[in-house]
């Protein structure tokens, strides 16, 4: 069920403390921690407690925990003394989603150069 702990979940069992992960960042609602095979010098990932398949089923369920998620992106480039940032919601396996809890990626510390549309 959405919003309920899946138990084949890396990202439920990450938010339990199953699976240990370099944590930067705790709300109630809201985990932040950095990504195991970043993709650039800052890359964190900002996932609700609550279990959604994807950012969209997350902000028609529970908006308000969608907007912490983001404004909590926001603190931790701040942390991170980050300027130039990039957020990166993958919604698919098309689009390269591979955990399939909703999450955004808080990418920074290097150009961004590359366009994506």
């Amino acid at each position: 069920m959405a919003g309920e702990p899946q138990p084949d979940c890396l990202f439920c069992k990450i938010v339990a403390g199953g699976i240990p992960a370099t944590v930067v960042r705790r709300t109630e609602r809201v985990l932040a921690f950095r990504d195991i095979a970043p993709k650039a010098p800052v890359h964190v990932l900002v996932i609700p407690h609550a279990h959604y398949p994807n950012a969209a089923a997350l902000a028609a369920e529970e908006p308000e925990t969608a907007g912490e998620l983001l404004a909590e992106a926001g603190r931790v480039a701040a942390d991170e003394g980050l300027e130039d940032y990039r957020l990166i919601f993958n919604t698919g396996a098309g689009a390269g989603q591979t955990v399939f809890h909703a999450h955004v990626h808080v990418l920074g510390g290097k150009p961004m150069t590359e366009r994506m549309v």
